[in-house]
């Protein structure tokens, strides 16, 4: 177990950040931070672009993308010609959902579980809705705690329930780290039963790389996108698209659609230079006139964890160290509980849930909106607030530049009396 007291971690390293002096950053997992040595090489690349706009993004600036490309796929362990960059994972989920098609039969279905990010429901919503009848939706209902192999009885359960209604499941959109509860998912046995099921996996690793070990050579998923702007500390905004080459023909087109996309039927002049890449990687390289620069940082992001912080094993093994035992110490003081099952999986992460010592029947939606701004105005910091299975939690981040001292912090600004 690692000591979350160790020397070149904690409030040491806010020194690297930009945070104002009286804010402490306790949802990272939120919108992420970049240090300000990232965010300079940033600002760089964005004057070399002002100074010589044409030469740039012509012919600089891929050159810049391709190494970016490269570092991402060694860090996760890919072909560099499956990874490609979008502006955040919201993104990415809408480019694999809208380019997927569907049959005239009805009978499709895209299956997903209830603590799905909500934009990424709002994504299948939109699917279904603008389908015209082509394809429907099939929620999987979690209440946690669960053990994994709960989770994947449910979804072996949907499976069945889906072909005895006379559906056909086609894909299935799930988490690395859910995002409400915050919570580690069992991301690699579902990845797993999709393909012996069939059925093509999206794995919405919005909160995964530079929090979670990501290995995509074993996992093996049919789709995998992850915000490098959260725990990778690229600027915002910045997400990795993984598409392994045996889908690539499904993905023929970015969102928006741009020069890279190729037409069924004759062509179209390109006014960018001619490439030889693939056309799954040309396709994203340039999707209309876009501040791109945080893409280019992600090489320079890795390179700094690993000089400043020790490498990737050595940040997780303090962030989920720390949001483990801050998460007890928290719930210790308020006298209540961390969300966890009894493997202890769900901890897995660098977020931690606990309960709040106030009945969800009485904190209405109104309250709880309250009680985040004030954090924010009186409090000066963050935390989301959960309504789960009847009852308020409150989900924490830990950071490398974080402590426990943070974590008991964290418990003196709950405005739990009085509320308007």
């Amino acid at each position: 177990m690692s000591d979350v007291r160790t020397p070149i971690y904690g409030k040491r390293l806010l020194q690297h950040f930009e945070f104002h002096p009286e804010y402490r950053n306790l949802n990272h997992g939120s919108f992420g931070a970049a240090p300000r040595e990232i965010r300079k090489y940033m600002r760089h690349h964005q004057d070399l672009c002002e100074a010589a706009p044409d030469s740039f993004v012509r012919y600089e600036y891929p050159i810049i993308l391709d190494d970016s490309r490269a570092a991402m796929a060694k860090l996760v362990n890919a072909p560099t010609d499956t990874i490609v960059f979008v502006p955040n994972a919201t993104t990415g989920v809408n480019t694999v959902l809208q380019n997927l098609m569907w049959e005239d039969d009805g009978k499709d279905e895209i299956i997903f579980f209830s603590t799905i990010y909500g934009a990424c429901a709002k994504i299948i919503d939109y699917i279904v809705d603008s389908s015209l009848g082509k394809v429907s939706s099939r929620s999987i209902s979690l209440s946690y705690p669960c053990e994994d192999e709960d989770i994947v009885q449910a979804f072996h359960a949907a499976l069945e329930n889906s072909a005895n209604s006379g559906k056909r499941a086609r894909v299935c959109v799930f988490d690395t780290v859910s995002s409400l509860p915050g919570v580690c998912f069992p991301f690699k046995a579902i990845t797993k039963a999709c393909r012996a099921a069939g059925i093509l996996s999206l794995v919405d690793g919005a909160q995964g790389v530079g929090m979670i070990d990501v290995d995509l050579e074993s996992l093996d998923p049919d789709f995998f996108v992850s915000n490098c702007h959260k725990w990778l500390f690229v600027p915002r905004s910045c997400a990795v698209l993984y598409v392994p080459l045996r889908n690539q023909h499904i993905i023929t087109s970015s969102i928006p659609t741009s020069h890279g996309y190729v037409p069924k039927s004759g062509s179209r002049f390109n006014p960018l230079p001619p490439s030889n890449k693939p056309a799954f990687v040309n396709n994203f390289e340039f999707v209309g006139t876009l501040d791109t620069s945080p893409y280019v940082c992600v090489k320079k992001a890795i390179e700094w964890r690993e000089r400043v912080l020790g490498g990737e094993a050595k940040i997780r093994e303090y962030t989920q160290t720390l949001a483990r035992e801050g998460g007890r110490t928290v719930a210790r003081i308020l006298g209540t509980e961390v969300l966890d099952n009894e493997a202890q999986t769900l901890s897995r992460c660098a977020m931690t849930n606990v309960a709040l010592p106030i009945d969800a029947g009485v904190a209405p939606s109104s309250t709880q909106h309250w009680m985040m701004r004030t954090m924010c105005e009186e409090y000066k910091t963050f935390v989301a607030l959960i309504n789960h299975a009847g009852r308020l939690w409150v989900r924490l981040s830990a950071q490398v530049y974080l402590d426990m001292e943070d974590f008991e912090w964290s418990v003196v600004f709950y405005p739990l009396s009085n509320p308007p």
